[in-house]
């Protein structure tokens, strides 16, 4: 046995050193050997050197050690997960193929055999980990050797230690739901439940968040939150970024955990790879967390370095700080810089985000704009004999948001054949006639030759006014005193929307009754348009509109309103006399932001 350990020991040791070199001369040229249909040298293959000599090895019974029957066999999970193990530190790509190896190795099936035999003899350590090892070596569920130590380990689960709980929570993750994970996750939460204010370990217990899942109770999330958070004090770096995922994989947003999570993040910074900088970003999208000191400290830290990262790098990162609709403004102008000297690069696929984070953060460069804009333009302009019709839409539609009309773009948008195909299929209809819709309103009102029409034509539902607004007309009511002084729920052109609409004479001095001004075409009159829009319509921290709101408020401008825009959320906060005053200030000011701090927007986070 212990020779055998030795080995496994040793081959851990020599893969985790990367020291596959076999011994020869110096003058020899690099030697290759065959392996299944691959030529590879044997650099490569000293992996699968180590690994397979270690199957073979510990199969073969050696002298003074019992037959493979007589008892439990404890190594043969310590093989799998030593197999594991060495598996682990490949990429992808290669471990996919030395995966396949692994399994179709003839000491693998006689391996799981002794395995399944001796299930229900395991010690608690060795059934975790085989089962742990066989999920991530990819052995399929429904065998049976893992159904059987799912059911030993339903059958010894109030026997294992915290540690083995990680373990099987572990396994479990990459497990789909059947009778035995289904009993098992249950099983586990009642356990954890149980032992949660006994569990120290902040690893432990990230894994077991992981396991217990989105649809656990929220008593149960509460109490992991709370174990958590006794334990901040020991959070290291690399735990900070998987407690992020383990909230993510439990649905759970706790902001006191993912505050001093992003504080040891920012604190080394530095040592985060690329690919955990995205995946953090994503997991504060799907928690819906806020934090603009993270957000702003990773757009820095990029920024500071941009000379190291990679474009197609740069450009994941703008499209995670996109939907989460934060502006990383300087770093937008140096990647515009480098887009504008050479474009090169820009394949289809990188070019349609580029013009998605632009135009829905609303940001063009500054000192580079129209330099910009041609650039993008002629990009798209030699893919448009090979590209499909929903590509060619949404990259009109981007800079169409610019303020940009691509002429020979929209030409081949709107060729008759592209919007049948656009308006034939149920796929995405809504989304693509929304676009659609902008950028024939597009074309229409930012074309150099549109006028201000002296007579907006306008429809008025007010039978039909959004609950969320009823605080604001019974405010308007008090304030105006007559309904007849202002028109709600009003539709335009082009199915633009105002939610109140209020007509003021020049000096801003006297509200006009709409029904006297609505047949007139009075250059001394003043409309106001006020939008009550979501928080959300903002980049994070600014009261910078982003795309969809912005290109609505260009166009109401064009149409002559002057457009006052109110955030719902803190405008329902408001007491009665406090929304009066408010309303007042907006109607006799030329203010046309209902809050010019940025700081006040700040608190909403």
């Amino acid at each position: 046995m212990n020779n055998r350990m030795s080995l496994l020991l040793r081959t851990v040791r020599c893969v985790h050193r990367r020291s596959f070199a076999r011994t020869r001369s110096p003058s020899a040229a690099p030697a290759a050997l065959w392996t299944g249909t691959r030529k590879e040298p044997v650099e490569k293959a000293g992996f699968r050197i180590c690994l397979l000599t270690a199957f073979r090895r510990l199969h073969e019974p050696s002298p003074g050690l019992p037959p493979p029957g007589a008892g439990a066999s404890a190594p043969g999970s310590e093989t799998l997960a030593a197999a594991w193990r060495l598996l682990r530190g490949l990429s992808e790509e290669q471990r996919r193929y030395e995966r396949r190896l692994v399994l179709e190795h003839p000491a693998f099936a006689p391996l799981c055999q002794r395995l399944l035999r001796d299930a229900r003899r395991l010690a608690r350590g060795d059934l975790v980990f085989g089962l742990h090892a066989l999920v991530s070596l990819g052995v399929p569920q429904g065998t049976l050797l893992v159904q059987t130590l799912l059911r030993v380990c339903q059958e010894k689960l109030n026997q294992l230690d915290n540690r083995c709980l990680s373990v099987l929570a572990t396994a479990l993750i990459g497990l789909e739901k059947d009778q035995n994970v289904s009993a098992l996750q249950a099983g586990l939460r009642l356990l954890v439940e149980q032992r949660i204010p006994h569990i120290r370990d902040i690893f432990i217990l990230q894994n077991l968040m992981k396991c217990i899942g989105k649809d656990a109770p929220v008593s149960l999330k509460k109490k992991l939150e709370k174990a958590v958070l006794k334990d901040m004090d020991h959070l290291t770096f690399l735990n900070a970024q998987r407690v992020f995922f383990a909230l993510v994989a439990m649905n759970y947003c706790s902001s006191p955990i993912l505050n001093a999570c992003s504080e040891k993040i920012m604190e080394n910074i530095h040592d985060a790879p690329f690919r955990q900088l995205i995946l953090i970003l994503e997991a504060c999208h799907d928690l819906q967390y806020r934090n603009i000191k993270l957000f702003s400290g990773v757009a820095n830290y990029v920024t500071s370095t941009v000379c190291l990262w990679d474009k197609r790098q740069i450009i994941l990162l703008l499209s995670a700080f996109e939907t989460l609709g934060f502006q990383p403004t300087e770093l937008m102008d140096i990647f515009a810089e480098k887009v504008t000297e050479d474009p090169e690069f820009l394949n289809l696929k990188y070019l349609l985000i580029i013009l998605r984070v632009y135009s829905q953060l609303n940001y063009l460069p500054r000192g580079q704009k129209q330099l910009f804009f041609e650039t993008l333009h002629s990009c798209l302009n030699k893919y448009l004999p090979n590209i499909s019709s929903m590509e060619l839409l949404k990259a009109v539609y981007s800079l169409c948001i610019l303020g940009y009309l691509p002429h020979p773009a929209l030409d081949q948008l709107l060729q008759k054949e592209n919007l049948d195909e656009l308006q034939s299929g149920d796929l995405y209809k809504d989304q693509k006639d929304m676009m659609l819709q902008c950028v024939k309103a597009c074309v229409e009102l930012d074309s150099p030759t549109f006028t201000k029409p002296a007579l907006v034509l306008a429809e008025d539902f007010s039978s039909s006014v959004s609950f969320n607004h009823k605080k604001a007309r019974e405010a308007l009511l008090e304030l105006l005193g007559d309904e007849n002084m202002f028109r709600e729920n009003v539709q335009l052109l082009h199915k633009y929307h105002i939610d109140f609409e209020i007509r003021v004479d020049s000096e801003r001095k006297k509200v006009l009754p709409v029904t006297a001004t609505d047949d007139q075409a009075d250059s001394g009159v003043e409309r106001l348009a006020f939008l009550f829009v979501p928080l959300s319509a903002f980049c994070i921290g600014t009261t910078h509109p982003q795309g969809k709101l912005a290109v609505k408020k260009r166009h109401l401008t064009k149409l002559g309103y002057e457009v006052v825009m109110v955030i719902n959320k803190k405008f329902q906060e408001m007491t009665n006399e406090d929304a009066v005053e408010f309303l007042k200030g907006k109607i006799y000011s030329r203010s046309a932001f209902p809050f010019s701090e940025e700081n006040e927007i700040n608190q909403q986070f």
